[in-house]
């Protein structure tokens, strides 16, 4: 049996169409259709603003780092606790963390202790050398002068120059005690033909040191430097050293 259509073909066009749109797939969003995105308009670079510091902070610092400038001067580098150089500068670096001349001081601090440490080894103090070497190195361990300083004093270990610590009271005393022993050093120099070393406190101990030494060796012509150091030494350079 053939079947029949109602006579109106474009009606049944017209109902037809929906149902063909339903049964299409939905494009894909696309990644620039920009659905639901915000505006991504681009956003000029601009610098951080710089926080101003007060008057009242300004004076802080600046006290901060006299009183670190002058402990360093007196070598209070890392003691008495609060007062010293090293917690002056750390605090004024917490405030302002490039502060030059807080910075400078820090390096100060390490250059300062490397010259105690040296200072140490050519009087055959290692152990005080090896101290102050540590104590440079908590301020800062990667400071170039550290490695240097470490040979040096290495160098001045392994020298086999002789050391004579004096006691500075019996010096000033000049008793027949230290005048005995100076003569057993100056003994000992002619001996091995050394090169002396006398370090003193002042001037005319040095000197003291000296004429005594050369009473003892009549005859011998001793040859050696005079150095005016905080401690009271003898150091006989040998030959072949």
């Amino acid at each position: 049996m053939s079947m029949r259509f109602p006579a109106f073909p474009g009606l049944l066009l017209i109902a037809l169409l929906p149902a063909c749109q339903l049964q299409s797939p939905a494009p894909a969003p696309s990644a620039h259709d920009g659905v639901g995105l915000p505006d991504m308009r681009t956003i000029p670079d601009e610098d951080p603003p710089v926080e101003e510091v007060s008057p009242d902070m300004r004076q802080l610092i600046a006290d901060l780092l006299f009183s670190g400038l002058q402990a360093l001067d007196e070598d209070r580098l890392l003691t008495p606790e609060h007062d010293n150089a090293y917690d002056f500068f750390r605090e004024a670096l917490q405030f302002e963390p490039n502060n030059e001349i807080a910075l400078e001081g820090m390096q100060g601090i390490v250059e300062r202790y490397l010259e105690l440490a040296l200072d140490s080894a050519k009087r055959g103090n290692f152990a005080g050398a090896d101290r102050m070497l540590g104590r440079a190195e908590i301020i800062d361990a990667t400071y170039p002068g550290i490695a240097e300083a470490r040979r040096a004093i290495a160098a001045e270990r392994n020298s086999g120059d002789l050391f004579y610590p004096l006691d500075e009271g019996a010096l000033r005393g000049r008793g027949d005690a230290i005048r005995a022993t100076l003569a057993e050093i100056a003994a000992e120099a002619r001996e091995r033909d050394a090169f002396f070393l006398i370090t003193a406190p002042d001037d005319e101990l040095a000197r003291w040191i000296y004429s005594v030494m050369r009473e003892s060796v009549p005859g011998y012509r001793l040859r050696g430097n005079i150095e005016i150091s905080g401690v009271a030494l003898i150091r006989l350079r040998l030959p072949d050293s």
